[in-house]
């Protein structure tokens, strides 16, 4: 029988120590586990690194045979998550991604969020902010206890579907106090100089930012928008499904043929404009005016695809090299 294992992430060492000894003390028989499992083991607690994203642990430990994957769990410092989700400065030493950029990793990726230390209020904020960042993920105080997790296996192709630009359930529109989540959802492509002029206020203007997009020029492939506290980077994340020859549809993923059902539209297939804006009091009105300005117009949209291809493209050194874009 297979042995259940739980990672630990997130950046706060003693949240994450802390949630690991309630594991330990939860789940008699557990042990800690650190280059291989430890034999005789019932139960498997993997505490990562502070910077570790989780997702490339939990596909190597599913290929692990005789061990199963039963939780992802993000350990939060109630005082400081808030706070550190704005930061936009770097790791230190030569790691080149940003604290924010890997806390917000951290956080949509994991089946279940615990929040440690903070008095009431903090706690409030940081289920707030949660809400909107990651509104279907569990959320717990570890003094409150957390949940048995041995019973269940999770699949970590399911949580990538969670987070990849194609397939993730993007947050809803929402206001939780001064926290707001903002979506602009269009059908007409957007123009790539215009876009990229306005790349650095939509970036700035929230905390975080994220979804797919559809550029004229890039007619048959699904960009992805990623932006945290001010960083913004745009990739390619393949073709979109109404590119494809309906023979592949069915190697694709159920999850992602769900989502693109949902986007279809008869004459542009799952193309789609859909990005979401999280951050305190955002103006939902300048965001929308802002993207709104970037679309085709009618006699843009009547010139049809092969003129849109020769529009000048500053994203191509960006999209090419999958870097950030400058600030």
């Amino acid at each position: 029988m297979a042995t259940p294992v739980v990672l630990v992430a997130g950046p706060y060492a003693d949240a994450r120590a802390a949630v690991v000894r309630r594991l330990l003390a939860d789940h008699p028989g557990a042990a800690l586990m650190s280059s291989g499992p430890p034999p005789g083991a019932a139960f498997l607690v993997m505490e990562l690194p502070d910077t570790a994203e989780p997702r490339p642990f939990a596909e190597a430990l599913a290929a692990e045979a005789g061990l199963r994957l039963t939780g992802v769990l993000t350990a939060l410092d109630a005082r400081h998550m808030p706070v550190d989700i704005l930061r936009a400065d770097r790791l230190p030493g030569r790691d080149e991604r940003y604290v924010a950029e890997v806390l917000a990793r951290q956080l949509e990726y994991a089946t279940h969020l615990v929040l440690d230390g903070g008095d009431a209020e903090d706690g409030e904020l940081s289920r707030a902010v949660l809400a909107h960042l990651a509104p279907a993920t569990p959320v717990h105080h570890l003094r409150d206890g957390l949940p048995r997790l041995t019973g269940r296996t999770v699949c970590p192709r399911e949580l990538a579907d969670r987070v990849e630009p194609a397939t993730a359930l993007l947050p809803c529109e929402a206001r939780t106090g001064a926290v707001t989540t903002v979506v602009w959802h269009r059908l007409r492509p957007l123009h790539p100089g215009r876009l990229f002029e306005v790349t650095e206020e939509l970036a700035a203007c929230s905390v975080r930012g994220r979804g797919r997009f559809w550029l004229a020029g890039r007619h048959d492939r699904l960009l992805a928008w990623d932006s945290v506290a001010g960083r913004l980077a745009v990739r390619d994340a393949g073709p979109w499904l109404a590119a494809m020859p309906p023979s592949a549809w069915d190697a694709c993923r159920p999850a992602r043929r769900a989502v693109a059902a949902l986007d279809w539209n008869p004459l542009t297939g799952d193309r789609v404009q859909h990005l979401v804006f999280t951050g305190p009091d955002l103006d939902r009105r300048r965001i929308w005016e802002l993207l709104d300005g970037c679309l085709l117009g009618r006699a843009e949209m009547l010139a049809g695809s092969d003129v849109w291809s020769g529009y000048e493209d500053p994203f191509s050194l960006v999209l090419d090299a999958d870097a950030m874009l400058p600030s």
